[in-house]
């Protein structure tokens, strides 16, 4: 669903209805507990739609209800607010303590889970429903929050050569990355016809050129024309070429401080020639749920012996040229994943904590909405409540100044919530 520059999915609608029946519902609970408690009667409760989300109010006998002291009557107009104070600290403690309460059935924070692939995603032939996110360039990934700051982190470097190589139509991968690449497998390349320009590789495959591990800096402008002749230049299978050993100072630090140069006599150290504006990613997963996973490891439990995990669709490796902002939001992560069979089961956590989330948010604004001097809600009785503590001279300066300050206080909500809003669809 899209409108007014914002697009938002009727799953996010669902969540927001949701959370908006459970804050709703704490806010009126409240006020009924605490009218209750002072003997007053509850004359009818109503339910109805506002736009699109549900709401409700709970109404009292006004008689009675003058009847209390004001501190009792105060009580009864803030309980709903408090009560979404309530919501709020239960839903931040129950997405804090989440983790520990699925632990028994979900493993969390070890690998992210891929949970929805939409067709339009790049990463859509590679993976699926159920696979987990190994790495990204070599570096271990977690959580959904440290994919999406990695590929931010990478977009970044990126965004850094491309300045410094300016309009050059071919560059090195950024830092250069490499691959230890066996001489037998380049002479083979040499077969390879280029394009008619005789500068680049066909479609399915990609060029690559040598690089020093004496020397791991920038090429400079002249190294980059010469490494589009056909001598310099190797066209590989990408797939083929990230299960080779790595090599050169281009991928991401880890702990562990390997030397750059780790390829044999009869191996050469090649990256990848790119488009500048493009980012050359590689990208390591596993299928745990997978039919064929599930096969290897019963045989493994069993002691037969089967291919190593590479061989089978227990995971794999792929490369993704093209912009990695839009890659890493094209796809559904969770931080969970189920220690037993992929299913239904799956999606449970993540619906838990969208909802708590949204009921948080949803029971935080309802309490503060209720709390503004606002005509029609909870802060118009309360601000009358309060202005009875105030010793004013006459009652018609009390209405007064009851008017003027919610007259004042709808004034300044409705400027401020226009801010927002636009600023949103901005």
């Amino acid at each position: 669903m899209q409108g007014f520059g914002l697009s938002i999915s009727l799953t996010d609608v669902g969540y927001i209805c949701v959370a908006t029946i459970i804050s709703v519902s704490a806010h009126e609970f409240g006020h009924a507990l605490a009218a209750a408690s002072e003997g007053i009667q509850i004359e009818y409760i109503a339910v109805f739609l506002a736009v699109l989300f549900p709401g409700a109010l709970v109404a009292f006998n006004y008689e009675l209800l003058q009847a209390l002291s004001s501190f009792a009557t105060l009580r009864i107009y803030c309980a709903g607010i408090w009560h979404n104070a309530a919501c709020c600290a239960v839903c931040g403690l129950a997405l804090i303590f989440l983790p520990l309460i699925l632990y028994p059935f979900y493993i969390h924070s070890e690998n992210p889970m891929v949970i929805n692939v939409p067709s339009t995603s790049p990463l859509s032939s590679f993976l699926s429903p159920g696979d987990l996110i190994m790495s990204l360039d070599g570096m271990h990934i977690r959580n959904p929050q440290e994919w999406m700051e990695m590929a931010a982190h990478i977009h970044e470097q990126t965004l850094k050569e491309l300045n410094l190589y300016g309009d050059f139509h071919f560059r090195t991968d950024n830092g250069q990355k490499g691959y230890c690449v066996a001489s037998s497998l380049m002479e083979a390349s040499k077969d390879i016809h280029l394009t008619e320009d005789h500068s680049t590789c066909p479609t399915h495959l990609n060029a690559f050129v040598t690089i020093s591990c004496s020397n791991s800096s920038m090429l400079d402008d002249s190294s980059i024309d010469n490494y589009k002749s056909r001598d310099d230049m190797h066209c590989l299978i990408p797939k083929d070429i990230v299960k080779l050993k790595k090599c050169g100072n281009g991928w991401v630090k880890t702990k562990s401080n390997r030397s750059s140069c780790l390829c044999s006599e009869d191996e050469t150290c090649l990256t990848p020639v790119q488009v500048p504006g493009l980012t050359w990613v590689e990208i390591t997963y596993s299928s745990p749920y997978s039919l064929d996973c599930w096969q290897f490891g019963r045989d493994s439990i069993a002691g037969v012996k089967s291919p190593n995990i590479e061989e089978t669709s227990c995971g794999g490796a792929f490369v993704f040229i093209g912009d990695v902002i839009a890659m890493a939001h094209s796809v559904r992560l969770t931080a969970y994943r189920p220690r037993w069979s992929f299913s239904f089961g799956a999606y449970l956590p993540n619906v838990l904590e969208k909802i708590l989330l949204c009921s948080f948010h949803v029971s935080l604004a309802l309490g503060l909405l209720n709390s503004l001097p606002v005509y029609f809600l909870d802060g118009e009785s309360i601000l009358e409540v309060t202005l009875c503590y105030l010793r004013l001279p006459t009652s018609r300066m009390k209405g007064r100044v009851l008017q003027l300050c919610l007259l004042g206080g709808t004034l300044i909500s409705i400027l401020t919530f226009l801010r927002n809003f636009l600023l949103a669809v901005s």
